[in-house]
């Protein structure tokens, strides 16, 4: 389905150094941020001169990303049966239906549409791109992507519950030769005097080591403040380390890639506000010949998790099973999953 079935991919492959997806709203699922590819000039070389050396340090990506390897190794749970049919109906304009039946939570059905223009920046990279769904109650999430230039890149995404609008944000994201920043402003109200700024800035110091910082500002009647945090990455050749420090609390991440088959995370969090910690382990295994992917985690709650994917080639049909039990609560979930298309 060329374009479309790049941008709306359900597992978008791992982002290279100099691309990452745009920071901001969770994206809808069966969506997935198409890479941001920066081309350097070849630098010519003259007779009796040096080369001219070419800027050593890549793009470090967004800052919302830093975290992104080691939470993708991680199981995503789920409860119930859910049916989720894919249709593309051209090479820009693709459909699908989500049927959700839990016996925690209502049971919904989402209607989605993904629309990818024509302009192209790159191999599997089109713009504008237009992402939608609606469930039964008439709720809507909807987001809409352009690159505005090779090192510009805006984002418009809003909520509404039912008939009122709860959430909206716009954000701007430019990429430098090796460095990423980007401002997003959130649910402004010039009337009310209220809303929320975030400012990210990620600075790579070396080739392996990135540095940066995220500022929140958030403003409403009676209430103003400001929330600070940094972050730190390095990269080596087959693994990510990451720590989040800030006023509420830390996050530190360590990701691993043992081979071409398994690869591991850990996390660790701490929050200042509720006065809690916690520690997780996860671990993803692909048995490619056997189109089968297994994801297990387990938390210092005793929350024991996995889900396994069965991918049923020829046929465009992926079956997902997924268990969760909280030893400590004495409580158990588990789902079962139909992909088409």
């Amino acid at each position: 389905m060329g374009s479309v079935l790049a941008a709306s991919s359900p597992n978008p492959p791992p982002p290279a150094p100099a691309g990452a997806a745009a920071p901001g709203l969770t994206v809808p699922p069966g969506f997935g941020m198409p890479p941001l590819s920066t081309a350097i000039p070849p630098t010519e070389v003259t007779s009796g001169q040096q080369p001219e050396a070419e800027n050593p340090l890549p793009n470090p990506g967004a800052f919302d990303e830093c975290h992104r390897k080691c939470k993708e190794v991680f199981p995503m749970q789920m409860e119930g049966v859910r049916l989720v049919v894919n249709k593309g109906l051209s090479n820009h304009f693709q459909v699908n239906h989500t049927v959700l039946l839990s016996t925690m939570a209502d049971s919904t059905y989402r209607f989605g549409a993904t629309y990818v223009g024509s302009k192209q920046t790159g191999p599997a990279e089109f713009f504008p791109v237009m992402v939608g769904d609606m469930d039964n109650s008439g709720s809507l999430n909807a987001q809409i992507i352009h690159q505005i230039s090779n090192r510009v890149r805006s984002k418009l995404a809003f909520q509404t519950q039912q008939q009122k609008f709860v959430n909206w944000q716009g954000d701007a994201e430019f990429r430098g030769e090796d460095f990423t920043a980007t401002v997003t402003l959130g649910n402004p109200d010039v009337l009310v005097g209220s809303g929320i700024v975030v400012t990210h800035y990620l600075q790579s110091i070396t080739p392996a080591l990135a540095l940066g910082g995220e500022l929140v500002y958030h403003r409403r009647p009676g209430e103003e403040g400001t929330v600070m945090s940094l972050v730190g990455r390095y990269t080596g050749n087959n693994y990510i380390a990451t720590l989040t420090l800030g006023s509420v609390g830390a996050h530190a991440s360590y990701y691993h890639k043992a081979n071409d088959q398994l690869q591991v995370g850990v996390e660790f969090e701490a929050s200042t506000r509720t006065q809690e910690t916690s520690m997780s382990f996860g671990y993803q295994l692909d048995v490619p010949k056997a189109n089968l992917q297994f994801k297990g985690s387990v938390d210092s709650n005793w929350v024991v998790g996995a889900t396994l994917e069965k991918k049923l080639l020829p046929l465009p049909l992926s079956l997902v099973l997924c268990s969760f039990l909280n030893h400590r609560k004495n409580k158990f979930q588990c789902g079962f999953g139909i992909t088409i298309g």
